[in-house]
């Protein structure tokens, strides 16, 4: 077994590595006095749109598409190490480099699914990071956790498409530069295949009809760098029936595609999260004192940062293992895996970022500290993508059926 990296991935992560050194953490407090001044706590703060300008100067520009006509060409393997990398710094880095949800998950369904006039509409501006863009499936109104279960009607009237139904939780929303939403909805929602009545459908932000209600919270945090997550109301919306993404009654089918990258990604980001949580830590506790003697002689934090170091480097080969898996024999391949490290990662990191938060005191759930935010986005990625309960009666269900 060979668990080095390939000579591009070695070389991409070091040009990264230096990225995020030299642009992206310093950064970070520069982004936080600018928003503090902007009209709109939705827009981006200029640093953000001149991190943006250098990363793809340094050619590290949609390195998440592995289809090479649009993105860098990488395998879900090479990408891997590069998203953990941005993932320590969630808020500016994946922006930067134009690979943040759920634009990228967005870009690879226009990418897979989309005719030629939607790649050219919206796709093309996506890959450019000209705008954003939102994905509407979750509601308020039943348990998404089961996707056949969504209400909002999509009718055909002629040439035209009308939407009716309220959705929630859809990142990216707030963002002034969103301007085009993905819709999962009904078309046929009276059909015998539960997984053909939906459909997706490409729904512009300014249509008549659309509603962005309002921001939703997520622990308290607005969650500005990816736009937030709002409420959106769509009543009578109107699109031409050349706005159908694929085929009528495939939308199931294509959120299950879309899914598949998106966990792993959100995996692969969740370590460097984990990483920064354990540097921090470290730092803390050789820079304070307790009961005369450091923090790192405290016989409780070495036992932390020791159990924090094992599990980040048993959820890596995981991940790194479902990726290859993914770029071997494909994703419905990869299905029992990809379901692991979506049950294991977040709770995992979550666990660190407990711990981490705790060895700063108040610090830690302070603004001072970006552990607390961490800990957020963390904690909600237990419900994003599938609860941990809905993976793991699949994965029960997969393992038992070999004894039947």
């Amino acid at each position: 077994m060979d668990f080095a990296f390939d000579a591009r991935t070695e070389e991409l992560r070091a040009r990264l590595l230096a990225f995020m050194d030299e642009h992206v953490y310093p950064a970070e407090q520069v982004a936080h006095e600018q928003r503090a001044r902007l009209s709109s706590p939705w827009e981006n703060p200029p640093v953000v749109e001149e991190l943006k300008a250098q990363a793809r100067r340094q050619g590290l520009w949609n390195l998440f598409l592995p289809d090479a006509e649009y993105g860098a060409g990488l395998t879900n393997l090479q990408y891997a190490p590069l998203a953990e990398i941005t993932g320590r710094s969630p808020q500016l880095a994946p922006t930067a480099t134009n690979c943040a949800a759920p634009d990228t998950g967005n870009m690879e369904v226009l990418a897979q699914f989309g005719d030629e006039r939607q790649k050219k509409q919206w796709l093309e501006p996506l890959l450019a990071g000209e705008i954003r863009s939102a994905f509407a499936m979750t509601e308020p109104d039943v348990a998404s956790s089961d996707a056949t279960n969504i209400t909002t009607h999509i009718r055909r009237e002629g040439d035209e498409y009308v939407i009716t139904g309220r959705k929630w939780y859809i990142s990216g929303a707030m963002h002034p530069d969103c301007k085009i939403f993905i819709v999962m909805g009904k078309t046929d929602p009276d059909g015998p295949d539960i997984r053909r009545q939906q459909s997706m459908v490409l729904v512009p932000r300014d249509t008549p009809g659309v509603t962005v209600k309002r921001a939703m919270q997520v622990f308290g945090y607005e969650d500005h760098y990816h736009g937030g997550h709002a409420e959106v109301v769509f009543d009578e919306a109107r699109v031409p029936v050349s706005n159908l993404i694929g085929e009528e009654g495939g939308g199931f089918a294509i959120a299950q595609a879309r899914l598949g990258p998106g966990r792993i990604h959100h995996c692969m980001r969740l370590i460097g999260m984990a990483e920064r949580a354990i540097e921090l830590m470290c730092r803390r506790a050789v820079s304070r004192e307790a009961f005369g003697k450091a923090l790192a002689q405290q016989g409780v934090v070495q036992n932390w940062i020791a159990d924090a170091r094992v599990a980040v480097e048993q959820l890596r080969l995981l991940v790194l293992k479902t990726a290859w898996m993914m770029d071997t024999v494909g994703n419905r391949g990869a299905h029992t895996e990809i379901q692991a490290i979506k049950i294991a990662t977040p709770r995992t990191v979550v666990g660190i970022l407990d711990r981490a938060i705790q060895l700063h005191g108040s610090g830690g759930v302070s603004q001072d500290f970006p552990l607390a935010e961490l800990y957020a986005g963390a904690r909600t990625l237990m419900l994003a993508d599938g609860p941990d309960e809905v993976h793991q009666r699949s994965l029960a269900r997969r393992e038992i059926k070999k004894y039947l």
